[in-house]
């Protein structure tokens, strides 16, 4: 195990679990790699303005079909607004067409007091629905807000209801890319009219959390958790720092616990045979890593050092970024057929989540597109998997899209009506793991 920890904030640590045998010639090293902080998060030793949110609701036409959502809404955003900690910098925008800053209106986010907390919500009683919705101009704006606060944690919290009508999808995506690295944001969609790949493409690309709340009732105490998990984040832009020795080559990172999140395409180069994978901002969490390399051939006998794995923390003005001292991945080539062949147990695991993720997203695909063979096959692929891993919530959530048959083969039938919000759950959560049973 390797340590870090800074003078303040959370202390970090890197485990490496992988099978290190490979047979004669064999060339694919695996391991999963748990990181995970302490002592910060919910401490909150961090003084408050080391933070910025900024809030953006929707509040396109759409939001007032029923006129309920709006009010929900508004309430949903006062709630999360009393949970930010006082000195915590924060501004709510009005999403429609274009990108409006309510609150405060001075061109950056203020510190989060009773007073200032008051002419907030005070500004949210004022919205009424109207309009469309271009959701890159309400991320831009939040990236203008953050970006005048001269805070370490910058957080974005977005709910929308609708389609991303009013701008094309390359001007989203541009919108992202500026964006990325810049803040961190939690993606909402509320009801059923929006689309899935848009709110989970949001999430993943500035490293967020996404999730459907189909009854607009619920905003209230789903704003309330994300806010109380944004207000949890001590430390921001960590990097997983991987280094490979000559003649090895990455295969690829991905994040798999607590969702699988592929970082392979993320890498920024940090000098000879390195580079970072961006993290986004943490608290007192864990979460797991897997790290696939493909090695030289070796003979029997022969060991290297395949990576070495480790953080990088953003300089705490006492001098450049301090890397964790990392964890290491070896490959021993062996002749022992029964040490070559195992599979560790976490890599397995894992291997299986993410699979897991794969064929729900295939499979519902494929029931979009008619393809019901196609889908039966993916899908009990998932209620299998679901079942071996102990993967409860997504069984459940499969369970109100096919009837299960034999979970344990994988033997189901695809139900004939299925409730809009039952699949969107069902898609929106379907890269949710479990850790793994140690």
């Amino acid at each position: 195990m390797a340590n870090f920890s800074k003078s303040t904030g959370p202390r970090f640590s890197v485990d490496v679990y992988q099978n290190e045998y490979l047979p004669d010639g064999g060339r694919e090293v695996n391991a999963i790699v748990t990181v995970t902080a302490t002592g910060g998060g919910t401490t909150g030793r961090l003084p408050a303005p080391t933070a910025a949110v900024v809030i953006m609701v929707d509040c396109s036409g759409s939001m007032d079909y029923p006129p309920t959502k709006m009010r929900n809404a508004r309430e949903a955003t006062a709630a999360a607004i009393d949970t930010v900690r006082d000195g915590v910098a924060f501004a709510v925008v009005a999403g429609t067409h274009k990108a409006v800053e309510i609150f405060p209106g001075e061109g950056r986010p203020v510190p989060a007091d009773p007073a200032s907390r008051a002419r907030a919500k005070d500004a949210l009683r004022r919205l009424s629905p109207g309009g469309g919705t271009a959701i890159g101009t309400w991320l831009r704006l939040a990236d203008r807000l953050l970006a005048s606060s001269d805070v370490a944690i910058r957080h974005g919290i977005l709910l929308t209801d609708g389609r991303n009508e009013h701008e094309t999808p390359e001007e989203l995506r541009a919108a992202l890319d500026a964006c990325a690295g810049r803040f961190t944001c939690d993606a909402r969609g509320v009801g059923t009219d929006w689309e899935v790949k848009e709110v989970t493409g949001i999430a993943s690309a500035l490293l967020g959390t996404a999730d459907i709340v189909a009854d607009p009732s619920e905003l209230t105490a789903d704003f309330t958790r994300m806010m109380e998990h944004a207000m949890g984040k001590e430390v921001a832009d960590v990097a997983l720092r991987l280094w490979t020795p000559q003649g090895a080559e990455v295969r690829f990172v991905k994040q798999v616990a607590p969702t699988v999140e592929d970082l392979t395409d993320r890498r920024v180069a940090a000098g000879p045979r390195a580079g970072d994978y961006p993290t986004g901002s943490w608290g007192d969490e864990s979460r797991d890593y897997h790290v696939c390399v493909r090695v030289p051939a070796a003979g029997i006998g022969q060991e290297m050092l395949a990576a070495r794995v480790g953080l990088v923390l953003p300089d705490s003005g006492e001098g450049s970024p301090a890397p964790l001292r990392p964890g290491l991945v070896r490959a021993v080539w062996t002749d022992d057929m029964a040490a070559s062949t195992a599979i560790n147990p976490q890599v397995a695991h894992y291997t299986g989540q993410a699979e897991l993720a794969q064929v729900i997203q295939q499979g519902l695909d494929a029931r979009k597109a008619g393809d019901w063979s196609g889908a039966t096959a993916k899908l009990g692929r998932a209620v299998q998997l679901a079942s071996a891993s102990g993967n409860e919530d997504t069984a459940k959530l499969l369970s109100k899209v096919v009837d299960v048959v034999d979970a344990r083969t994988g033997t189901v039938r695809l139900k004939a009506k299925v409730a809009e919000a039952d699949e969107m759950t069902l898609e929106t959560r379907s890269t949710k793991t479990v850790r793994v049973k140690k």
